[in-house]
């Protein structure tokens, strides 16, 4: 059996996931990272995205609206400024966060807010 890391997904609203996982995959704001069992420890940015977590031969994908994650050997801490689950099945959530990063992308002021935005529109549209 793999090792397995605590992964914590929390929102402003709630936590979405606290679970043992084999293998979790950030949007990380310097490009994408992956966690397992006995990381060394890390403060990661992170942009908008999907999170991947792998555990069981499952894989479940989350979006995610930046924030942090806090990573140690034994745990993986998700706070999130915005999180969606998709197997959830809330499709006007989903049409909602697209808009909201439309308007994002039409209000940008540099290239990093729109590729914030862009980021966040294809992760949104590879969920409908």
């Amino acid at each position: 059996m793999a090792q397995t890391i605590k992964f914590e997904l929390v929102s402003p609203e709630r936590v979405l996931m606290s679970e043992d996982v084999e293998h979790v995959v950030l949007p990380g704001s310097e490009g994408e990272l992956g966690v397992l069992a006995g990381h060394s420890p890390a403060v990661v940015t992170l942009r908008p995205g999907m999170i991947t977590i792998i555990s069981g031969g499952t894989t479940r994908k989350m979006f995610v609206k930046g924030g942090f994650a806090e990573v140690n050997p034994e745990a993986l801490t998700v706070l999130a400024e915005r999180a969606l689950d998709p197997s959830e099945g809330d499709r006007s959530a989903v049409v909602d966060e697209i808009a909201l990063a439309e308007k994002d992308l039409a209000d940008a002021e540099n290239d990093d807010a729109r590729f914030a935005a862009h980021s966040a529109i294809d992760a949104l549209r590879s969920l409908s």
